[in-house]
């Protein structure tokens, strides 16, 4: 059959940061094959929609997303090739195989390396449909390329795939695998390679980054990998994401705390505070423990910035249960907080457990914390009024009183606000300093020291 010529390619990314890492390698791979990147699917033969299914609202925005290429296909383009990757894929491909003829593949987690033979087939015959669901084991190297932004002044450097935590409500291993740990060597080939790249900032990522390595020979540590790469000249910020409480260790805070390089900044989702939730949720960590850690955290690296996630409406959160969080907010003061209402995932163990909460009430919870933190974390961002923060300038400001946005060692980017900065000349993925002089609840705003 007649090679059909199918070049220009379109990924969208959803989901995590570590997502967006498989949607780059996978552009890198298509690039270095020949096939062209563009950014609207109006110019796209082909358009792969990397897909996240960790919770409901995820799979709802896939499959939103899935049919209005769909229909897009249907009304102006029936020549245009649908590809669903990643976590959607891994965990419903065959059967939404059957459900969604306009999609012509699914692919799931394990087939990200395999990409370019992919779409190879697909160039090869007109009417070919397949699903491809391979055991979940891909695990990336510095060999492979990744198409970054080319703006980027920060990124994300995935340290380890998969999972082996087997909390009771997620489905992360059965669609990622078991937790698979990068050679420090690899990683730190990468991390050189992003920093000859010009980035400036790298975002440690993976399902539990505290775990890395206890599945390698040696069993190398986070601590000692932060270290090592600390001491490439050109990267100017390390952050550290993903940190399970039951992980975080002395040798860790105190390299973080002796280190220049490393953000005072750790994102440690504790999930819950509640012994009995913790115990049902199998997160393998007492509220003490998680109070302890925090407390340690702060005492070793002074001005740390805490992020952290919880779960509300957890089958057998009472309101009593549910108070109990609300109290460890009010007296922890994180500086930065997300809540996830509990998404019932079939195929985990918490599906099945008793005393499901509504779904009214989870979002009536998730509401009353939010607001908590709002008020806590505005009080926080006063006290920073009149400091010199850093700020990585990283484009131009969507207000008009300010010329830029950007990000201090404070900020993750996307979950914990942003730092406007007024007018004057700034480049951006340069690192500045700033005089903070106003703030909100959750953002900060500045001015360039001279």
């Amino acid at each position: 059959m007649k090679k059909i010529n199918q070049n220009k390619v379109r990924i969208i990314s959803l989901g995590c940061p570590k997502n967006l890492i498989d949607s780059e390698v996978m552009a890198g791979l298509l690039n270095q094959s020949g096939r062209q990147l563009v950014n609207s699917s109006d110019s796209a033969d082909i358009v792969i929609v990397n897909t996240c299914a960790f919770i409901n609202p995820a799979k709802e925005e896939a499959i939103e997303e899935i049919l209005t290429l769909a229909e897009e296909k249907k009304k102006n383009n029936p020549r245009l090739r649908i590809v669903v990757a990643g976590c959607l894929a891994q965990r419903y491909g065959k059967e939404l195989f059957a459900q969604m003829p306009e999609v012509d593949l699914f692919i799931g987690t394990g087939e990200v390396g395999n990409i370019v033979s992919h779409i190879n087939k697909l160039n090869q015959e007109k009417n070919r449909r397949d699903a491809v669901i391979t055991k979940p084991d891909f695990l990336m190297n510095y060999q492979h390329p990744r198409i970054l932004s080319t703006t980027a002044a920060s990124t994300y450097l995935k340290i380890s795939d998969g999972c082996s935590n087997r909390c009771s409500y997620c489905v992360i291993p059965s669609i990622r695998g078991a937790a698979r740990s990068r050679k420090p060597d690899d990683i730190l080939g990468e991390a050189e390679i992003l920093a000859n790249r010009g980035i400036k900032e790298i975002i440690i990522t993976a399902q539990d980054t505290t775990n890395y390595g206890s599945d390698l020979k040696g069993r190398p540590r986070l601590s000692v990998l932060l270290n090592d790469m600390a001491k490439i000249k050109s990267i100017k910020w390390i952050r550290l994401l993903y940190a399970h409480p039951a992980r975080v260790t002395t040798d860790l805070l105190e390299t973080i705390a002796a280190n220049e390089k490393i953000c005072r900044y750790i994102d440690l989702p504790i999930q819950h505070i509640d012994d009995d939730i913790l115990k049902a949720m199998n997160r393998k960590v007492t509220g003490a423990k998680i109070k302890e850690v925090i407390a340690q955290a702060r005492r070793t690296i002074p001005g740390i910035a805490l992020r952290t996630s919880l779960i509300v409406g957890f089958p057998g959160e009472t309101p009593t249960r549910f108070n109990r969080v609300l109290d460890f907010v009010n007296e922890t003061k994180f500086d930065h907080l997300g809540v996830f209402t509990y998404s019932r995932e079939e195929g985990t163990i918490a599906a099945n457990l008793k005393s499901h909460v509504s779904e009214k009430e989870k979002e009536r919870r998730r509401e009353t914390i939010m607001n908590e933190q709002a008020a806590i974390s505005h009080t926080i961002n006063k006290t920073l009024i009149g400091s010199t923060q850093e700020v990585l300038i990283e484009g131009e400001s969507d207000r008009g009183d300010y010329a830029y946005m950007g990000r201090c060692r404070r900020q993750a980017p996307e979950i914990d606000g942003i730092t406007y900065i007024k007018k004057s000349k700034a480049q951006i993925g340069k690192i500045v300093k700033c005089k903070i002089t106003a703030v909100d609840e959750y953002d900060l705003f500045g001015e360039i020291i001279n």
